[in-house]
């Protein structure tokens, strides 16, 4: 089968498409010809060699990728036969994904209805529960003012639009005419380019001056000038992240002095109970197949491109969801 391989750390021309041994898989695994599967902005990193320990000490070459979806092509040894040729998702035990078949744990298996189509099912998969978990995690409430950072991405996207379901009142913030169209598209009341002088100042007019809650994937200064925005006594800010390369710095005085709630997340605590994870997949594709939540993929490549998707990722010039196509 062909598959793309990283033999060495570094920028995206290291990884090359290469003809491989088809998996097999064991008790307790499927194999799945995958359909598509989902880039993430952690990838670049281990690729470049930043997140190295993300590998697990899996020694190189490897073939990357987690998130993929397809039809089951073989169970292994005394597994259920009958899940051959259904459409699923799945996510591999952390690589394996960038190829034309991937062996994955049969447990993460969600069946993908026939309502929406695979690549669509992948722009949902993990980013969809991970906004779902956000929005839990902020109590987000029908009235509530909610600034999103980096809105464009493939969590931002989904999170838009699952908050206005929630009643909400949106700023969405991104870079660029383009990224601010599509979330006007996608149903924020406000869009606001983050790169412009006093672009607090623009987000905060709209809704009286103040956020209720902030959704912040990206750190750094920009992370800290939304806290400025949080209302006094009830603001809460919501950090997944550090897309800048540096987190979000706030002191404990801060909080105090402002009556302020910041609180981490990180999906890695979703997917670590399945059956919430299983729960939370299941909501967004459901809403997706009956019409009421748009996954976005900004990008599809072959294999062949993986360095054309990597490179792209990095060059924050992609909006929603970065798919390779076997």
């Amino acid at each position: 089968m062909r598959a793309v391989l990283l033999h060495e750390f570094g920028p995206p021309a290291h990884l090359r498409v290469a003809d491989v041994p088809t998996p097999r898989p064991t008790a307790g695994e499927v194999a799945v010809q995958v359909a598509a599967v989902g880039v993430q902005f952690l990838e670049t990193q281990v690729r470049a060699g930043t997140m190295r320990g993300a590998l697990g000490g899996a020694p190189l070459p490897v073939i990357l990728g987690k998130e993929i979806a397809g039809l089951v092509a073989e169970v292994g040894p005394g597994g259920d036969t009958a899940l051959i040729g259904t459409r699923v998702l799945a996510g591999t035990k952390g690589l394996g994904g960038y190829a034309e078949t991937a062996v994955v744990p049969a447990a993460t298996l969600i069946p993908v209805g026939d309502g929406i189509g695979l690549p669509e099912a992948v722009a949902l998969h993990r980013y969809g529960a991970t906004a779902q978990g956000l929005i839990r995690a902020a109590r987000v409430s029908a009235g509530d003012r909610v600034l999103v950072l980096a809105a464009a991405g493939a969590v931002g996207t989904v999170l838009v639009q699952l908050l206005k379901r929630a009643g909400a009142t949106v700023v969405a913030a991104a870079r660029g005419e383009h990224k601010l169209a599509l979330l006007s598209r996608l149903g924020a009341d406000h869009v606001v380019d983050y790169t412009l002088p006093g672009w607090t100042d623009l987000a905060g007019e709209p809704v009286g001056g103040s956020m209720d809650v902030v959704f912040d994937h990206v750190g750094g200064a920009l992370g800290r000038e939304s806290f400025e925005l949080l209302t006094p006594g009830t603001g809460r800010q919501i950090t997944f992240g550090f897309s800048s390369g540096t987190p979000l710095d706030i002191r404990p005085m801060e909080l105090i002095g402002r009556g302020l709630t910041l609180a981490g997340f990180s999906a890695g605590l979703i997917w670590s109970r399945p059956a919430l994870a299983r729960e939370l997949v299941t909501e967004v594709l459901e809403l997706a197949a009956a019409g009421q939540l748009t996954p976005v993929i900004g990008q599809r490549f072959p294999l062949e491109r993986a360095a054309d998707a990597h490179a792209a990722i990095e060059a924050r010039s992609t909006v929603g969801k970065t798919l390779l196509i076997p």
